[in-house]
């Protein structure tokens, strides 16, 4: 699926401007909320916030400082005037409970601030280090303080507050691995001030993190529900959620969104441009291509409204006129003064240039090349015709236009040209948004040119930086299969004869996550942020210490690489290594403690090398690895000595059809009917020869298979393929009696051991997991109760995901899995040593009220799990079954869900836990638990619940 960029515009007087109000103010006269620095991109945020009684006077003033990876603001800054006391100790007494301070201070400077007071500090908690900087200036004094991860923008920003206006400057901030900006997309939309939050929200779709934008405007929708402020922006928000589920590939879902939307009137010609746009994305990202010329080359009706005869009340504020679905970072906010001030002609003028852009596209696709290059040259010159073509948004829309023209050029044989152009479109971005993943993008078009062209090794250098940034965080984790398509093409063409090539096949498989997997790590990762338990605690002393640690690192080698050190610059960089070893040293020790908590290993993303998966793997063992691309398929074999990778003989859609008839010879429903036939063994075998067969004599050779599956082989048991020709020979013989004889069949799981690992970081992290010290040995738990009067009544109102047409039907309660099984496993292990919760005990409220789960060794669940959505246009949610519990006087305490925050939210200590639920991952189990209100699906079993 190609994803297309879009383009926004701020309306004038946002309150998000980064501009300056030079007002007769006692108060200094920097706006509500702007950006630290004035290159690369928005890391970091100042907005005024309330200032604490016990400091206030009548002129002082309180700013937070917000970076785009921190859940809560990461310091503040105090402008303090010194009348009615002394206000630094007033800031003492405030933090004391907080921070600890000891020790000397020293004097800075910083840049053009002399004379900066620095006190070096430790949150009182934990061994987190926390800075104050200080600098007294007249009847002023000003003071910054918070984490010393951020010290970039603490300094930053005191120099902002103190000139009081915005300087340039750079922020050094890393993102860690677990802590990625995903995880605290919904905490900050829900803590933000609205403007500050809707800013955010676009900011990061135009990075490219569609999951993580979907978490800020699943949250303002919400906020929108009790929030009058919020309320007038609902449509937008809508069409935003609806692009970013488009660009996630849930095209259902936003197609709901796009149809909520349109219910909602409007006249406004800005506006009506937005939704055209939006809904031709939507229409591009499933390759209706007619469809979406259609819907561009529609004019707009706005009931006489016309752009020219808007009045001035009816401009759009920020919210109503950004376009976000673009594949690229915000590197500031567009274009400074300029983009505060363009008016509704030229906000209309650009979106009509994007639907002229998105027009040419359509036409290179179809072959149309003449009417593309019309198109394409026509959208530049109106582009550039506004305001000259100072208008920082622009540049994502001139990158497009210069990327189709290279592929014009390209198809017309202009290689000259086509490479120039693939290159300006590349510096372009790198103006605009430096070392983000619009210029990654724009490096893997200009690196998929080379391939085509034969030129291997400049591809290969070109993707492998790509992945290299991506791996080491330098980029968020967010790489597209599209843009890595072409690598994993060229890499497994080139391995049979440059075997070494294999390192990058892994590792650029490594960057790739499902977007399951996406939306599972960011739930996860945002509850263990915001616990209160020693995990947490480590989790958020971890990202501290990585951010300082890349800070020290960056810092050094700046240092180490000037030619001529003066003694001072000497000493500096000596004490600076000293303090990156330390760092390191306790960096890799709070690592190691987070690693014996499962909440952790499940959310890590940091990818590994080919080296570290081989030191995990024991004499006898395979690490089986499948790699869905685009529509292609990839497999990989990875033993102590050895690895290969190879392009398998079956595309997605063939995997999917394979798969699909397989199950359905094992259970099928016919006319209302769940009927059984003989397993297609003769297409288990083709199945293993297409996916396997390059590697067969090594896997016939492995002890045990550790299989990481993709596409379809997520819905089927790898031990159910076939490894040999001979047991089909035998089968047709035993058939000719009976075609339910499978005896003597080389299945993969009959001589061999078979695990399923969800990747190859959780299977190295689950390996070196400590085994469980739980002192009772069973608990099962299932057998929901029937659903109590009191919830029927009340079943109308139940809603799900914020929607009312999003609650699973009461339906879904009404054929309860019985506790056969675990009454079986119960009197196996022994009635002393086991026990079970079912029917009434069984409920969502008393499992998360229970605190003895971590007593036991193996957790058995025999209930429903919900993996994927009530309807195809709902979300995903996650989901097992239980019972509802009511109080005293039947009123309803539990939704009859443990979801997935609850779960995650359990206290275990296991060494295995079971789902025993439903057949919902092949079609007959979707069919069969319709009737029973459920849903089956795809890969959100593995990617969610499991993990």
């Amino acid at each position: 699926m190609r994803r297309y960029i879009g383009i926004f515009v701020l309306a004038a007087g946002a309150a998000a401007s980064p501009g300056l109000a030079m007002q007769a103010d006692p108060r200094p006269s920097l706006q509500n909320s702007f950006r630290l620095g004035t290159s690369g991109d928005t890391l970091c945020r100042v907005q005024s916030s309330g200032i604490d009684p016990a400091v206030e006077g009548m002129f002082d003033r309180a700013y937070s400082i917000v970076c785009r990876d921190a859940a809560q603001p990461i310091g503040r800054i105090y402008a303090l005037r010194k009348t009615g006391g002394d206000p630094l100790a007033r800031l003492a007494d405030l933090r004391r409970d907080k921070v600890r301070c000891a020790g000397a201070s020293e004097t800075r400077t910083l840049d053009d601030l002399r004379s900066v007071r620095v006190d070096q500090c430790m949150l009182a908690d934990s061994e987190v280090a926390y800075r104050v900087y200080t600098h007294d200036r007249g009847r002023t004094v000003y003071v910054a303080e918070g984490l010393a991860g951020y010290d970039s923008a603490l300094a930053l920003g005191l120099r902002t507050i103190v000139a009081d206006r915005i300087l340039p400057g750079e922020i050094a901030i890393a993102s860690t691995e677990a802590g990625d900006p995903a995880a605290f997309a919904r905490v900050q939309a829900g803590t933000l001030d609205l403007a500050e939050a809707l800013d955010e929200g676009y900011r990061r779709n135009n990075s490219g993190n569609y999951a993580e934008a979907a978490e800020f405007f699943d949250t303002l929708l919400q906020r929108a529900q009790t929030d009058p402020d919020s309320r007038r922006y609902v449509g937008e928000y809508l069409i935003n959620r609806a692009l970013q589920r488009s660009n996630l590939g849930s095209f259902a879902e936003a197609d709901a969104l796009f149809l909520q939307a349109d219910i909602i009137p409007t006249a406004d010609p800005v506006q009506l441009r937005l939704r055209r746009n939006f809904r031709a994305l939507h229409l591009m990202n499933q390759q209706k291509f007619d469809q979406a010329q259609r819907v561009l080359e529609r004019p707009i009706d706005a009931a006489g409204a016309t752009v020219s005869s808007m009045k001035k009340e009816a401009v759009i504020g920020a919210s109503e006129a950004e376009i976000i679905n673009s594949s690229m970072p915000l590197a500031q906010q567009l274009a400074g003064f300029q983009s505060t001030s363009l008016t509704p002609e030229e906000r209309a003028a650009i979106l009509d240039a994007q639907a002229q852009l998105l027009v040419g596209s359509i036409q290179r696709r179809q072959g149309r090349t003449g009417e593309a290059s019309s198109a394409l040259a026509g959208a530049l010159a109106n582009l550039l015709a506004i305001r000259d073509g100072r208008v920082t948004s622009i540049a994502r829309l001139r990158s497009q236009a210069l990327n189709e023209q290279a592929l014009i050029a390209e198809e017309a044989g202009n290689q000259a040209d086509a490479e120039r152009l693939l290159r300006e479109a590349i510096d372009v971005l790198s103006i605009e948004y430096p070392e983000s993943l619009a210029v990654a993008g724009a490096n893997a078009r200009l690196a998929a040119y080379y391939a085509r062209r034969g030129q291997t090794d400049q591809a290969i250098g070109l993707y492998r930086q790509i992945v290299d940034r991506a791996g080491n965080a330098a980029l968020s984790n967010n790489i597209s299969s599209d843009m890595l398509s072409p690598y994993f093409a060229l890499l497994a063409r080139e391995i049979p004869n440059r075997p070494e090539l294999v390192n990058d096949f892994f590792l650029a498989g490594e960057t790739l996550v499902r977007p399951g997997v996406a939306s599972t790590q960011a739930v996860l990762a945002r509850e263990l942020s915001a616990g209160d338990d020693e995990a947490a605690r480590l989790f958020r002393q971890a990202i501290t210490l990585t951010r300082e640690v890349e800070q020290a690192r960056v810092t050094l080698a700046r240092l180490n690489s000037m030619p001529d050190l003066d003694p001072a610059q000497r000493e500096q960089a000596a004490a600076l290594a000293g303090e990156l070893a330390t760092l390191q040293a306790n960096q890799a020790a709070t690592q190691a403690r987070l690693t014996d908590f499962p909440r952790f290993r499940a959310l890590s993303t940091k990818a590994l090398t080919l080296d570290d998966l081989r030191a995990s793997l024991k004499p006898g063992e395979a690490y089986l690895k499948m790699s869905q691309v685009g529509g292609t398929i990839y497999s990989m074999l990875v033993t102590p000595d050895s690895a290969t990778a190879y392009r398998t003989a079956m595309s997605a859609r063939q995997l999917d059809d394979a798969v699909n008839a397989l199950r359905d010879s094992i259970s099928v429903i016919e006319d209302g009917q769940q009927l059984t036939y003989p397993f297609d063994l003769a297409r288990a075998r083709r199945l293993y020869v297409d996916l396997f067969g390059p590697i067969a004599a090594p896997l016939s050779n492995t002890r045990h298979i550790i299989f990481e599956p993709a596409g379809a082989m997520l819905k089927l048991p790898l031990n159910l393929l076939v490894t040999d020709d001979a047991s089909v020979a035998r089968y047709t013989e035993q058939a000719k009696r009976d075609e339910f004889d499978f005896r003597g069949i080389a299945w993969v799981g009959r001589d061999r051991d078979v695990s399923t690992a969800v990747s190859a970081r959780a299977f190295r992290d689950v390996r070196g997991a400590p085994a469980s010290k739980a002192s009772v040995e069973y608990l099962g738990l299932g057998e929901n109760s029937p659903v109590p009067a009191a919830v029927r009544l009340a079943g109308a109102e139940r809603v799900g995901e914020g929607r009312a047409d999003c609650a699973w039907p009461l339906a879904a309660w009404g054929n309860p899995i019985s506790a056969s099984e675990l009454v079986s496993a119960q009197s196996v292990i022994g009635a002393q040593a086991a026990r079970l919760l079912t029917g009434d005990a069984f409920t969502d409220a008393k499992l998360m009220k229970q605190r003895d789960l971590s007593q036991y060794r193996i957790l058995h669940f025999a209930t429903h799990g919900l993996v994927a959505a009530p309807k195809p246009e709902c979300p995903a949610q996650p989901a097992l079954l239980t019972s509802f519990e009511t109080g005293p006087n039947g009123a309803l305490q539990s939704d009859g869900l443990l979801t997935f925050k609850e779960i995650f939210d359990l206290r275990l200590d296991a060494d295995l836990v079971i789902l025993s639920a439903c057949d919902t991952a092949s079609a007959a189990g979707a069919a069969a638990t319709r009737e029973a209100g459920l849903a089956g699906g795809g890969d959100f079993a593995l990617d969610g619940l499991v993990r």
